[in-house]
């Protein structure tokens, strides 16, 4: 009975911080609303010179590329709300003496997002787009849909901005015992195919440059993760002796 109290606590914890974040998501995406034509022109920017104007194909498209902008953008800015939320959900399963560096782990959070979403805005996107646009030129006269081009453009920026959540992902797997940092260094072969498959993936061209250009980053953050896997091994330990002293 107990055991049944404990998971109904535990879902009723998860409803309260999915609400809380859906309510920040929403709140910024109406607050985005206003804003959501330049936000467009500036998620337009990486196709300058490739793209001249977008096209739209139904009535209601031109209306729903602007809210998909501002829900992508109400997204972004609730991120350290959301953030926020999932350390107060885990922070239980990692050790309560960790609540003291919330601060700290949104801003690191957040900062990486960030990180990976500028990276696939300034480096990624704008080659993606040249060398898939370059493809059939000859012959071909690109007509590219606003709603198709605002999809592929959020998709690509999002994607890259959860990848560089690596060293994040692996501070909590170690804390609560999935992995280590000698698992992590012995499986790095196993994990550079992953991370060539996962490049291959987020980045929509078959050319060299693009799939390298992600996947040096994820190689360095994996070896971050081995690193902060280290530190949250070494943390836990330390946290034994000072209980047993």
């Amino acid at each position: 009975m107990e055991s049944k109290s404990t998971v109904l606590e535990h879902l009723g914890e998860l409803r309260k911080r999915i609400i809380i974040s859906a309510a920040a998501v929403i709140i910024a995406t109406i607050a985005s609303v206003p804003f959501a034509q330049p936000i467009f022109a500036f998620l337009k920017a990486p196709a300058s010179g490739v793209i001249d104007r977008l096209a739209f194909f139904s009535p209601e498209e031109a209306f729903l590329v602007y809210m998909r902008v501002s829900f992508s953008a109400g997204f972004l800015f609730s991120f350290p709300v959301i953030v926020h939320q999932i350390w107060a959900f885990a922070v239980p399963a990692i050790g309560d003496d960790f609540k003291r560096y919330a601060f700290y782990f949104i801003i690191f959070v957040s900062a990486s997002f960030l990180a990976g979403c500028l990276f696939s805005y300034y480096i990624l996107l704008p080659n993606a787009l040249k060398f898939l646009l370059s493809i059939g030129a000859e012959d071909l006269v690109p007509v590219i849909s606003a709603a198709r081009y605002i999809s592929f453009v959020t998709g690509m920026v999002l994607a890259c901005g959860l990848v560089f959540q690596m060293p994040v992902l692996s501070f909590f797997l170690t804390r609560v015992g999935i992995i280590n940092a000698r698992i992590l260094r012995k499986n790095f072969k196993y994990a550079l195919v992953v991370i060539t498959i996962v490049a291959a993936v987020i980045t929509p061209t078959v050319d060299i440059f693009n799939m390298t250009a992600m996947a040096l980053p994820m190689v360095l953050l994996y070896e971050v993760s081995v690193w902060v896997a280290w530190a949250a091994e070494f943390i836990g330990k330390k946290r034994i002796v000072y209980g047993r002293a």
